[in-house]
């Protein structure tokens, strides 16, 4: 099993996961031919400023706050769909946005547990929970193009009562102005 949960339901400093994945980024980016141009890393900036998911709306919002004009929709759809196709970043389809992915570069499943306080998500491959898939789509004749599953509930600060509103909006603070 790999997991990133012992660090997305932690407060830390969210710009060493930032630079960890815009590293990450920038090497899959060159390996495979890819340009990684400014819009696209500052979308992927944004979207790991927190282990929150991100809704496009939001990274627009964000964007055209920290820009002297609006951004327009389109542009941000296109940097999604570019960091999506890479393996850079995942949809939540559940809430309509979007994560970084901990395991760029690497063949792995996407579960994902959401804290319902929080909103905090951790995502983990499970091998188990992969060949059962894989069985029961073999037994009914189903080709798998991509699968996902999101798992809602408490993280462990939020069964212990650690983070308090007051946390959250700080945390959230902190990272938006380390992406300003």
């Amino acid at each position: 099993m790999i997991t990133n949960s012992k660090v997305a339901y932690r407060q830390h400093d969210h710009l060493r996961c930032q630079n960890a994945a815009l590293h990450q980024a920038q090497a899959l980016c060159a390996r495979d031919g890819a340009r990684l141009t400014p819009i696209r890393e500052t979308v992927l900036r944004l979207i790991w400023q927190s282990h929150r998911p991100l809704g496009a709306y939001d990274i627009i919002e964000q964007l055209s706050e920290s820009s002297a004009k609006r951004v327009m929709p389109p542009t941000v759809y296109r940097a999604l769909d570019f960091l999506l196709t890479q393996g850079l970043i995942h949809r939540l389809a559940t809430l309509n946005a979007y994560i970084g992915c901990p395991f760029p570069g690497s063949a792995h499943s996407n579960v994902f547990m959401v804290c319902r306080v929080c909103g905090s998500a951790a995502e983990c491959s499970v091998d188990a929970i992969n060949k059962a898939i894989v069985a029961a789509a073999s037994r009914s004749g189903f080709v798998i193009e991509s699968q996902s599953i999101e798992v809602s509930g408490l993280c462990p600060a939020c069964q212990d009562g650690e983070l308090s509103s007051d946390d959250l909006l700080q945390d959230a603070g902190a990272t938006q102005d380390s992406v300003s």
